[in-house]
Order: C-alpha cells, then structure tokens, then sequence
C-alpha cells in the first residue's frame, strides 16, 4: 500500500526503484501476474535505473522458475550479473526467501553446466521455444540485452563465469558451484586460475570424482603428466568414471584428443608389464577413459579393452565390446576373431565358427596368427569345430549337387586353406583336397594329395581319394581296392566320394568290386570280401543283388545284425521280383532272425517263404537250418500262441511246420486244437 501511496503522487523521484518494490511485495503475496508487470515496466523503461534493474531481473527470475522456464532465470540473474555482481548478491540476499534460495542456487548451477555443455543457445530455438511458452518474448528483454551489450553465442562461458561467481559469493562451500567457476575459468582460457579453484576444492575433500577428473585434465594439458597420472589413478581407485561425461562435454576437442592419447597410452603400457588381474583392471580403466574421451567410440580401444575383460573371465562383457566395434565395422577381423574366441572359451560352438568363418573370409592371413597363439588344447578345438562346419557344409553341397553354391566352395576353400596352413594334420589336407575336386580342380586336387602324403599313401582315405581321381582316367581296377579298404573302414566317408565320380564309373566299379568280393567269398576271404561288397552296394545305389551278397558275407562273419539290415532293404523292394526270389530273401531273413534269438519273427517269414515258393523254401531249409530244428522253434511258437488262446494263428503256424517236417509234437497239437475248435463249436 504505501508502494502504491508514492507511485501515485505527483513526484515521480524513484519510479522505477518504488515499481521494483512492489514487484517483491506482490511476489511474495504470490500474486505473479502483477509482480511481473511490475518488473517488466522497470525493464523496458527508457532510461532504466541499474539497481532497479538488477532487482526487476532477480524477481522476474523468480517468477520464472514457477513457470519451468529455468533457463531464462538463468538469462536473467547472468543479465543482473553483469550490470553489478555486487548489487545482484545483495538483491538475493535482501529480497530472495531462504526458502527459495536453495532452489534457486541449485536451478542456476544446472544451467549454467549446460550452457558450457552447449546444451543451451541464447538466442536459437531453445529460448525462442521457452519465451513462447511462458508468453514473456516482447522487445523488453532485447532493450536490456542491448543495454547491457553483452551475452552472444561467442560469449557464453563469461556470462556463465559471473553467475558462478554469483553463486559462490552466496556460498563460499559450495563445491558445485566452485566447479561451475572453474570450468568457465577454462572455457575462457584461464587454466591456472581454474587449476587454482579446483585445488582448493580438493584440499577440502580429496575424494571428489569430479575434482579430480578436472585437474588430471588440467595437469595433462600443463604437461604435468606425472601428476595428471597420480589424479587419474586416484580417480581409478574411487570408481566412479561417469564424472568424466560432464567434464569431456565441457573441455575443448584438443584436449580431449590428449586425454584419449594419454589414458590409451598408460593402459598399453600397464599391460606389456604386469599381468595380474589388478594391472589389467587399471588398464581397463584407462582404456575406459580413452574410449569416453573419444565420444564412445575408439576401436583400437575397444578391442583392446575387449581381450582385458577376457582374460579376467569377464566373457559377456567382452563381447559387448567387440559387438560394438562391428556395429560400426563389420568386417572388422580382430573384432570378429575375438568375438570367436570368446565363444570358444564358452564352448558355444556354432557362435565361435561363424564368427572364425567370417574373419578368414575377411582377411585369412590376419586370423591363422591369431589362433596360432592359442593354446594346443584351443588350437585343437578351433580346428575342430572348424572341420567339423566344413565337412557338413560340404557333404551337404555335394549330396544335393548345389550348382548356386560358388560362393560357399569359395568359403570352404578359404577354411580348408586355412586349416593346412594351422595344422598340417592329415585329415586338413583330406579335406583340402575333398573341397578342390567339389570345386571341379581335380589336377590341383592331385597335386595337393600327392605334396602332402606322397605319390602312394600309406592312409586309407588318402589312397581312396587318390583312387577316385585316378577314375578321371578310366582306372576302375586301380580304384577299386583302396575304396573297398575305405568301405571298410569309414562307408559315409566312400559315399561322399562316390558323389565326385560320374554313374556309369559307378556301375563299372560295382561291377569289378562284386566280382572281386566273390572271388574272395570262394577264398574265404570273407573280412577283404566285405570291402569289396560293401563298395559294390554303395556304387550301385542299394541294388539288391549286391546287397544279398554283402548279406552272405555279412553273415559268415557272424556280423547278423548288419546282415538283417540288408535284407530288410531287399525285403522291402520286392514289388518286381519273381516269388522264387522273394521265397529265397525270406528264407534268408528267417535264418538272421534265429541267430538273433527272434524266433516268432523268424517263422513269420518262413511262412511266407513257403507260401510263396514251398519247393524252393523246403530245399532251402533242409540246407539251414535243417528241418528238424526248425519244426521245434515252429511247434514252440504254435505252443505260445495256443496258450494265449490265438488259436487261429496256432493253427496256421502248426500246419506250415507240419509242411516242413511230420513232427510227432506238432501233431498232437493240432488234434488239441481240433479238440479245443470242435468244444467252441458245441458251447
């Protein structure tokens, strides 16, 4: 009242200070409409009073904060600043309430950070937007700024040095706002005074991040490097890295570009010395502040930093890091390697092959020196997996005649390449040579063979394949016997490379091997003989004339179970073939299933022998097993199925063994059955 009682009378001696008064008054009786009107009159007034001024900023400030428009607030006391620090502290000290004080001082500290972060631009879109918002943009605030001359985009870390200074003089202890001076002392090229203020702060609490983090920058960029070590070390002890975002978002990119240098620098340094888990962790560390100062990204870093966490054990961490290399490179080799390798140490094989995979097709001589270094053991499991990918994939190539599939026989090259360069084991170069005849190089396929193993090889698969590209030649002969000792030994591994050799090759070979198998059957050569067949079978594709000898032979060997396998295939194409022969496969399939201990399987098919062909069935029988011992096994399953009261299958059975041998036993129970038929009959 007594504010309004002066501004009406006629003298208009302290208009503007009386304006700025009753501003404070309805600012604190929250009337914020009429306090703002108040404060903009003094603002835009013609000849405006200084200390008027600074009052009308400081309570607009205030209303301000209450409207979330906390970067204008911060124009405002930067603006008062700048006109008089020393009547803008005694303004908030008189005028602001303790209560909002707190709040205040906070408010600007945040700003002020961002705007040395860039993350405000006075005069761009940012207070454009906020003026918009609040209704507060009119020529009022471009008159003061004019006034005032001060605050472009070029000038942001003076205006934000006067406010810290602000804030400091509010709060000599305040370590926030102690930071927010020193890092606008360094945006203004003043490193020594901010040195100065951020050691000061240290002495009072020599555990502070984010001092710290600020003076080893500091300490670098003055070519202190001891001591820029000493205060990263201590930083590295405290744990708490995150301080340096802020900081890096407000030093200049030289600088940055030094601290990344530097940390990258120490870390190598650490490892080629020690290495111990506490050497590697501080190495991380570094390597850490290295790739922050880099903005997040530095490869050499990151993959370095990668194998450190691999070597404490840290396996998912490392692989976050090598993810994050091939986010930005995927055909980055060191990357993809160690990422491979990490997976091996996990025993995640499918992962760790298609990671080694795509490194060798990247860039093959960079990734055998890296598993050379391995471990015997790791080498071993690598080469393993490898051939192990390889030899499906190409097995699955080759059976499905992929004609598309160039680009994975170029694959297959660059591994099968890489193998016999890592291990010069057999089974490498065998797979080696296999790639290069799917490839169609069969001379080149020659030459390898013959460089790695000799003109005439001592091992199975060597000879075998050496075989099959003399077959290019026309040498059946030659080619038959190392394949059959391959049949012996491994049949997949001879039916993947019969896939290399052409159909009528394959006839003419099970041709010449059946005979070859036969000759030695008569020789009782029956353990050769089997070779010999068993590359007949696989030549002609399962014919079943080959397969009924390789079951004979099979046979002799008391090898049953293999045997009743064949003639199972046999059994199961009989659609065209005469019942002579069908009776003959029956009778043959009976036998293996009495060897077997089957009976009631057995004498179903004997059965079907004799239904089929009875003379040719009885002559077979009477060879083997005799006729006598067969009627006991028929006469022992007719008993069972008597007494599990099937007395129709009893029947049939005890008639068919009645075909091969009048046995006393069998007759008596077929009068009981005709006993036990006629009492169903009468009941």
């Amino acid at each position: 009242d007594l504010c309004e009682q002066l501004l009406a009378a006629e003298q208009s001696t302290y208009h503007n200070t009386l304006l700025a008064l009753r501003g404070f008054c309805s600012l604190h009786s929250q009337d914020h409409h009429r306090a703002l009107q108040d404060f903009q009159r003094v603002i835009e007034h013609e000849s405006p009073h200084p200390s008027s001024c600074i009052k009308a900023l400081c309570g607009r400030g205030l209303i301000r904060i209450s409207g979330g428009s906390s970067y204008l607030t911060a124009l405002d006391y930067i603006t008062a600043c700048q006109l008089k620090l020393d009547e803008t502290i005694f303004t908030i000290k008189s005028y602001v309430p303790w209560n909002q004080r707190g709040l205040l001082l906070k408010i600007l500290q945040e700003e002020g950070q961002m705007m040395l972060q860039k993350k405000r631009y006075p005069g761009g879109s940012s207070i454009a937007f906020q003026k918009k918002q609040t209704g507060l943009c009119t020529s009022l605030t471009l008159k003061v700024f004019c006034f005032v001359g001060f605050f472009s985009l070029s000038r942001d870390a003076p205006g934000v040095f006067q406010l810290a200074s602000l804030l400091v003089e509010l709060d000599s202890s305040d370590e926030a706002s102690q930071i927010l001076c020193a890092d606008a002392l360094y945006q203004m090229g003043r490193g020594e005074e901010a040195h100065k203020m951020l050691s000061l702060a240290l002495s009072r609490n020599p555990q502070r991040a984010p001092v710290l983090a600020r003076l080893a920058l500091l300490q670098l960029k003055r070519g202190f490097v001891y001591d820029g070590n000493q205060l990263l070390r201590r930083l590295i002890r405290i744990g708490d890295s995150s301080c340096l975002l802020p900081v890096l978002a407000i030093f200049q990119d030289e600088d940055r570009k030094l601290l990344q240098s530097h940390c990258r620098w120490r870390a190598l340094a650490i490892l080629k010395g020690k290495q111990e888990a506490a050497a590697i962790k501080e190495a991380i560390a570094h390597l850490s502040f290295a790739i922050l100062a880099a903005g997040g990204y530095a490869e050499d870093c990151l993959l370095t930093r990668a194998r450190c966490y691999g070597r404490l054990g840290q396996m998912k961490t490392a692989i976050f890091d090598f993810n994050a290399v091939l986010k930005e490179d995927p055909r980055n080799v060191q990357a993809l390697s160690g990422r491979g390798f990490v997976h091996l140490s996990l025993k995640q094989q499918k992962e760790a092959v298609q990671d080694l995979i795509s490194a060798l097709k990247v860039e093959a001589g960079a990734v055998i020196p890296a598993i050379l270094s391995l471990k015997p053991e790791a080498q071993g499991l690598v080469t393993g997996w490898l051939l192990q990918h390889g030899r499906a994939t190409l097995s699955e190539l080759v059976a499905t005649k992929d004609v598309p599939g160039e680009e994975t026989l170029r694959d297959l090259l660059t591994m099968a390449k890489a193998l016999t360069k890592i291990r010069r084991a057999a089974q490498h170069h065998i797979f080696y040579t296999d790639v290069l005849m799917a490839n169609g190089e069969h001379q080149e396929a020659l030459k390898h063979l013959q460089e790695a193993f000799g003109h005439c090889p001592p091992e199975d698969f060597a000879r075998a394949r050496l075989a099959v590209l003399q077959l290019q030649s026309r040498n059946v002969a030659g080619a038959a016997a190392p394949l059959s000792a391959l049949a012996r030994r491994d049949e997949k591994d001879l039916a993947f490379l019969l896939n290399f050799v052409d159909t009528k090759q394959q006839q003419h070979l099970a041709q010449a091997a059946a005979q070859e198998g036969k000759v030695l059957m008569k020789g009782h050569d029956h353990q050769q003989a089997l070779g010999y067949h068993s590359l007949a079978v696989l030549a002609s594709r399962a014919s079943p004339r080959y397969l009924r000898r390789r079951a004979a032979c099979l046979m002799h060997l008391k090898k049953y179970e293999k045997a009743l396998k064949d003639m199972e295939i046999v059994i199961q194409g009989h659609g065209c073939n005469s019942p002579k022969t069908q009776a003959g496969d029956h009778c043959c399939q009976g036998f293996l299933l009495l060897a077997l201990a089957r009976e009631e399987a057995a004498v179903q098919h004997y059965m079907q022998a004799l239904q089929l062909d009875e003379p040719l069935a009885l002559g077979t029988i009477t060879e083997c097993p005799g006729r006598e011992s067969l009627t006991k096994v028929f006469h022992k399953i007719a008993q069972y199925n008597f007494e599990k009261q099937r007395y129709e299958e009893a029947w049939k059975i005890t008639d068919y063994g009645l075909k091969i041998d009048k046995s006393s036993e069998l007759q008596k129970l077929k009068a009981r059955l005709k006993r036990e038929a006629s009492s169903c009959s009468i009941h």
